[in-house]
C-alpha cells in the first residue's frame, strides 16, 4: 500500500522536492486545486493540503488540476509494482484506452483473472481512486495536454482522448475549469502548425525520472533495427505504425534538458493515440522509478558496482508482443545481427507496406495472420524454428490476450511454455520485453552468465545465478539488464 505522511509530504512541497513527482499530489483546500509538489505557486498552509497518491484520488475529491504546474505532465511513475501487479497490471490496460470503449471494470477484471470487487478494493488502496476515476481523469489530463502541446482541432482532441462525443467533451471541460476547452489553448500553441494528426503530425512530450541512459537505449534499438519498418538516424528512433488496417510513422526523440521524450506521431485515426503513445511508454520504459529499482539493487554489492555505473539504465520493452515472440525465435542460438537478417526477410515476405511511405520506412511488421499464411521455407533457416514461427503465430491468432500480462511471472512463463518451440529462455525473455514482467530472468542466457562471472572470469551456473538472483526481486528484469550491460562492456574492452 502507498503510505503517505502528511508530514513528509509537506516538506517536500516546500522544497519543490523533484523525488516526489509522479508520487503524489498535493490538494489545496482554499482554492479547490491539485498541483504537483514541485509547482512553483506560494506553498500554502499545512492546514489547507491534503495528499493523494495518484491525480484520479484528487480529481475525485472534487479538486481541479493547476493550470501553471500540469498534473499531465508529472512523470506517470509506476510506484505501484511490487506491491500490486494487478494495479500495474489493469493501469497498462487502462492507458490503451481499454475502459474509453463500452467495456466496463468487469471486463476489465475478467482480462485481469480476478474479481470486480476485489479490483476497485486494490485500485482504492494503492491509487485511492476506482478504475473508472483513473480513466476518467487520464482522458481529462490527456485532452489537456493535447489542448496545450498541440494545434489539433478541438473535435479530434475530443475524440483522441476518448470522449465519446464532442458535447460531452466541452461539459467535462466546462465544469473542470469553469471554462470551455479552447480557452486552455496556451499562446505557445499557435506557433505550432495547425492540421490533423495525420497530416500535419503531433509532437508530445512524455516526462520520466531522471537518470535516463538514453545512449544505452538507443544502442539497444539501434543494433536490432529492421530495414524498412524502423531507422536510427541522429539520435533520433523512427518506426512505422500499424492500427487496424491504418499506418502511420512515429519518431522518438530526447530531449535531457527537459527530462522528456518527445514523440511526434503521424497516424491517420485520432482514436489511436493513446495505443501508441502506451507502447512508446512500453519500449522506453518512461514510467520506471528507476532510483527505487537502483537502490534495491545495490543491496546487493555485486551488482552496486554496475548501478553505479549506468544510474539510469532501463529494461527496454517491445512495441508488439507478437512481433517481440517473432524476434526471440528468430534469435534463438545466433547472433543479433543475424535474427535482425531474418527478420528483414520476414518483412520482405509478408509485410504490409505502408502508404505512403516515409524515406526508408516502408513496410510494418507483419501480423500474425499474415506470418500465419505465409510459405517460410525461403527465410533460409532450420526447419524447427520455423515451426516455431508458424506456432506462435496460430497462438496469438487463437488467444488475442497472449502476450498481455495477466497473471504472475511463473503463470506467463508456463502459458507460453505451451507453445511449441518455445523454451524457458525464449518465455522469459518474451515476459520481460513484452509482457513487461518486472522480474523476469532468462537465467540461461549465456550474456547475463558472463556478466554475472567473478574477478577471475568463472561463470555461475544457471541454478547458481537464479539463486543469486532471489535478492534482487521483483526487479531481476533490470538486474538481466545491468548484466547484459556488463557482458556487453566486456566484450567491447576485449
Amino acid at each position: 500500500m502507498f503510505m503517505i505522511d502528511p508530514e513528509i509530504c509537506y516538506r517536500a512541497l516546500q522544497s519543490r522536492d523533484p523525488r516526489f513527482d509522479g508520487r503524489i499530489f498535493v490538494g489545496v483546500t482554499s482554492t479547490g486545486i491539485y498541483c504537483r509538489p514541485v509547482c512553483p505557486a506560494r506553498t500554502p498552509n499545512f492546514e489547507n493540503c491534503r495528499f493523494f497518491p495518484s491525480a484520479a484520488a484528487a480529481q475525485e475529491s472534487g479538486l481541479r488540476p493547476c493550470l501553471r504546474c500540469r498534473p499531465e505532465t508529472a512523470p506517470d511513475l509506476a510506484v505501484w509494482r511490487g506491491t500490486s501487479n494487478t494495479v500495474s497490471r489493469a493501469l497498462a490496460l487502462i492507458a490503451e484506452g481499454r475502459l474509453d470503449s463500452n467495456s466496463g471494470v468487469e471486463t476489465l477484471a475478467d482480462r485481469l483473472g480476478v474479481g470486480e470487487r476485489q479490483l476497485r478494493r486494490l485500485f482504492k488502496q494503492h491509487l485511492g481512486a476506482s478504475p473508472v476515476a483513473v480513466a476518467q481523469t487520464r482522458r481529462v489530463l490527456f485532452a489537456k495536454q493535447l489542448i496545450q502541446e498541440t494545434r489539433m482541432p478541438m473535435t479530434e482532441i475530443a475524440f483522441a482522448a476518448g470522449f465519446g462525443s464532442v458535447r460531452r467533451f466541452n461539459e467535462t471541460f466546462q465544469a473542470l475549469y469553469q471554462r470551455p476547452p479552447g480557452a486552455l489553448r496556451r499562446a505557445s500553441a499557435t506557433a505550432l502548425p495547425a492540421g490533423s494528426v495525420g497530416e500535419a503530425g503531433v509532437t508530445l512530450r512524455l516526462r520520466y525520472r531522471a537518470p535516463y541512459d538514453w545512449d544505452s537505449m538507443l544502442a539497444y534499438l539501434d543494433a536490432r533495427v529492421i530495414a524498412g519498418v524502423e531507422e536510427v538516424t541522429d539520435g533520433i528512433y523512427r518506426r512505422t505504425v500499424a492500427h487496424g488496417d491504418r499506418y502511420g510513422i512515429v519518431e522518438v526523440r530526447h530531449e535531457p534538458a527537459r527530462q522528456n521524450l518527445a514523440v511526434t506521431i503521424r497516424f491517420p485515426c485520432v482514436r489511436a493515440l493513446p495505443h501508441i503513445l502506451a507502447r512508446v511508454r512500453r519500449v522506453f520504459d518512461v514510467g520506471a522509478d528507476i532510483a527505487t529499482i537502483g537502490a534495491h539493487l545495490s543491496r546487493d554489492p555485486s551488482l552496486a558496482g554496475l548501478v553505479a555505473q549506468r544510474p539510469g539504465l532501463r529494461a527496454p520493452g517491445a512495441w508488439d508482443g507478437f512481433e517481440l515472440a517473432v524476434r526471440a525465435v528468430l534469435g534463438q542460438q545466433i547472433t543479433v545481427t543475424a535474427a535482425r537478417r531474418l527478420a528483414e526477410r520476414l518483412v520482405a515476405l509478408c509485410g504490409a507496406a505502408t502508404t505512403p511511405t516515409t524515406g526508408a520506412l516502408t513496410h510494418c511488421f507483419p501480423s500474425a495472420e499474415q506470418v500465419a499464411a505465409a510459405d517460410l521455407s525461403t527465410l533460409g533457416m532450420p526447419g524447427a524454428r520455423r515451426t516455431a514461427l508458424k506456432a506462435v503465430a496460430e497462438a496469438a491468432i487463437a488467444d488475442p490476450s497472449l502476450f498481455h500480462s495477466l497473471g504472475s511471472i511463473e503463470a506467463a512463463v508456463a502459458r507460453l511454455r505451451v507453445i511449441r518451440g518455445i523454451g524457458d529462455w525464449t518465455a522469459h525473455y518474451i515476459a520481460l520485453r513484452a509482457l513487461r514482467e518486472t522480474d523476469a530472468f532468462p537465467a540461461t542466457d549465456i550474456g547475463l552468465l558472463r556478466g554475472a562471472a567473478d574477478a577471475a572470469g568463472t561463470r555461475p551456473r544457471p541454478e547458481q545465478l537464479l539463486e543469486r538472483a532471489e535478492l534482487w526481486r521483483p526487479w531481476r528484469a533490470y538486474a538481466a539488464q545491468h548484466l547484459w550491460a556488463a557482458d556487453a562492456a566486456l566484450n567491447w574492452k576485449n
